[in-house]
């Protein structure tokens, strides 16, 4: 999707209808830069995109049942309908689209009452002219950039760090999904998973008596196994609210603590306590990894030692002797000439002779092999040693960990009972209020444990039913041809699970590792970004060999934020090549309007986003204020840049301050007086890049 428009009428702060605004496209200035104070208009024009294609607005986009421009609505007769609407014109795979989302109000004695939204659309094609789409409107948006990923490239960029929170997770998810294209995959596995249950009620109805019985645990298994996996999707976002509601809980909890050094200790305690577990975490995982790879060298050492005993049998019965060789000795029998020159005809005393060394020499490829082998085991046994070593170490750390955490949770627990006898009610109910969900989680997580198990007791049992069937002895010719389809159908959802997964991973640890260069090239911070299994988006620091978890502050996780998304769109791009080289349509271009996203960082990052953010993105349009657009970002982004405005806001205060901004060589309006009692925006071109 190439953004190449937009326009308005009575939109917010936008009196009629606006000049159109042209949006840049291009490799190079692919940047719009669109100037405003704060107040101008800038997060109405970037919910004027989300409201066209989505209906959606941002956090920060307030009293969102007011969409119509006031002065219009003053200035129409009783009973008139004003309308206001919003036109976004762009680009996709080689056509051209137009979108315009409308609505009314019609005006009353004293009120005005609100009539629905339309959504409009045409196509472009290639005579030129403009047609309906075959489709629904919403559902060829959705095609080309889902409602559920707007948030990713239209956004407030004062609360991106949003996108690192606890419970965002799942949107992540979610959303990485989408990108790759494994939603095909899941509606391929559920489409085949709905056709083998069409294909087991067939042979059901056919097969004998055993089969049906066979086929009726089955399905009863399948329905348990169907029911605790829904109910492990709501333990799950179950816990992300217990997480959130804990949070906001213990946020609450430290801001009505009266003893700043009480404060304190909590925070330090709650960091500490993260931080092992972490650890111990991690050195558990290292630990299975180490018993993974070598703990079966402690299982060999009855078998080295059989092995050796059999060398020094052989070697004792002169069966395996060093010095010459079999080999050697037929070679000479062969060649019928000594080294030392004498003749070995047969028959001769002299060929008896070396004969009799064919009973004395060993082979020289069982000595070589018996070598070999002998060093290889040489190897287990210190490999053996080694484990234990490592096994010893690792066990060591994790119960250092296991008291370390002991004794922050009692330290903690005598905080929390300090907190409940509080005099001060609010205090002491919030800390029961933690206990409560404390106790909540670890329910939750005891129910989600035993869930698993239970889940991987099914799947056995299910597989066992499938092979039992499988094995069924079928006389009738439809019963073959069932049971075939069956498998078949089986063996497609396995191998597509199997291809899902790999895509997934091979994915998730491509974008942590680009993350994390977009992440190094733009903050000054050692930190480094990790994307866990589940999406979590989190820093972490090496302390002592340690990888610790980091607490962020708001400008990290906006850095943090925007190099998500920054890397997903360059992951996309490169995942869209081998889409081409396949015939696929190349859906790797996306558009990034950004409002406000250099408020909360110091002068470096700023810097630094301004230069990485016009190269990654396809397409960058960015809503700035004066001070945001100050001497390093100006530097970073001019020679980006393919288009550019300035919103100018007529204030009905009658002693407004007037501003202005100095772009080029010439002054523009930000601020001015209005003429009338209104306030309004209207919006310049700047000239110079055009």
């Amino acid at each position: 999707m190439k953004l190449t428009s937009i326009k308005l009428c009575n939109f917010r702060s936008f009196y009629g209808i606006t000049p159109e605004i042209i949006l840049a496209v291009g490799d190079v200035q692919n940047t719009t830069i669109i100037h405003g104070n704060n107040g101008s208009g800038k997060t109405s024009l970037l919910n004027a995109f989300t409201w066209v294609l989505y209906e959606k607005f941002s956090a920060a986009f307030a009293s969102t049942e007011q969409l119509v421009n006031k002065r219009s609505i003053a200035e129409a007769q009783k009973g008139q309908a004003v309308e206001c609407w919003v036109e976004v014109g762009w680009e996709h795979e080689g056509k051209r689209y137009r979108v315009k989302r409308s609505c009314r109000v019609y005006k009353n004695e004293s009120d005005f009452e609100a009539g629905k939204t339309q959504l409009s659309m045409w196509v472009g094609e290639d005579d030129g002219k403009w047609y309906l789409p075959p489709q629904q409107p919403d559902d060829i948006i959705n095609q080309i950039l889902p409602a559920s990923l707007h948030q990713y490239f239209f956004f407030d960029g004062e609360r991106i760090e949003e996108i690192v929170r606890s419970d965002k997770k799942a949107e992540i998810a979610e959303a990485t999904k989408i990108f790759l294209g494994v939603e095909v995959i899941n509606r391929s596995i559920r489409h085949l998973g709905e056709a083998k249950k069409t294909l087991e009620n067939e042979l059901k109805a056919i097969g004998d008596a055993e089969t049906k019985q066979l086929l009726r645990q089955q399905e009863k298994i399948e329905k348990e196994s169907d029911r605790i996996t829904k109910r492990q999707t709501e333990i799950k976002q179950e816990l992300e609210y217990q997480q959130t509601f804990k949070k906001e809980t213990s946020n609450r909890l430290l801001e009505l603590m009266s003893a700043k050094e009480l404060q304190e200790r909590w925070q330090d305690l709650e960091l500490q306590k993260a931080e092992n577990q972490e650890a111990y975490k991690k050195n558990k995982e290292a630990l299975k990894k180490i018993i993974s790879a070598r703990g079966y060298t402690v299982l060999l050492a009855e078998t080295t030692c059989q092995f050796r005993e059999i060398i020094d049998n052989l070697k004792q019965r002169g069966e395996l002797t060093s010095g010459i060789s079999r080999e050697f000795v037929n070679e000479l029998l062969q060649s019928q000439r000594c080294i030392c020159g004498a003749d070995l005809s047969t028959g001769t005393p002299n060929y008896e002779h070396v004969q009799a060394w064919l009973d004395k020499a060993g082979s020289s490829l069982v000595e070589e092999t018996a070598i070999r082998m002998g060093v290889q085991v040489d190897e287990i046994d210190k490999q053996a040693t080694i484990f234990w070593e490592e096994v010893d170490r690792e066990q060591a750390r994790i119960n250092q960990l296991r008291q370390a955490i002991s004794q922050v949770e009692g330290e903690l627990d005598s905080i929390q009972e300090k907190l409940r006898k509080d005099a001060n009610e609010e205090i002491s109910s919030l800390q029961k209020r933690l206990d409560e969900i404390e106790n909540k989680i670890d329910e939750l997580n005891r129910e989600q444990g035993a869930n698993q198990q239970q889940l991987v007791h099914l799947k056995t049992d299910i597989d066992a039913l499938g092979k039992q069937i499988a094995r069924q002895k079928l006389n009738e010719e439809k019963q073959i041809l069932a049971q075939r389809r069956i498998n078949a159908t089986q063996d497609a959802i396995e191998r597509l699970t199997e291809v899902r997964n790999r895509q997934e991973t091979q994915f998730r640890l491509q974008l942590e590792k680009r993350v994390q260069e977009i992440f190094n090239d733009i903050s000054v911070t050692p930190y480094i970004p990790k994307i866990s299994e589940k999406y979590e988006l989190t820093l972490v620091e090496h302390t002592a060999g340690i990888e610790a978890p980091v607490a962020a502050s708001t400008g990290e996780n906006q850095i943090l934020s925007l190099s998500f998304i920054a890397s997903i769109i360059d992951k996309v791009r490169e995942w869209s090549e081998k889409r081409k080289m396949m015939m696929l349509p190349d859906s790797s271009t996306f558009p990034i309007v950004m409002d406000s996203p250099f408020g909360s960082l110091d002068e470096i990052s700023r810097r630094h986003i301004a230069g990485t953010i016009p190269k990654l993105a396809n397409q960058l349009i960015v809503l700035v204020t004066k001070t945001q657009w100050r001497g390093e970002v100006a530097e970073e982004m001019s020679n980006r840049i393919g288009r550019e405005y300035v919103l100018t806001y007529y204030s009905s205060k009658l002693d407004c301050e007037q501003d202005y901004i100095e772009l080029g060589e010439e002054r523009f309006p930000l601020v001015r007086q209005s003429p009338n009692e209104f306030e309004y925006t209207e919006i310049i071109a700047v000239e110079r890049f055009i």
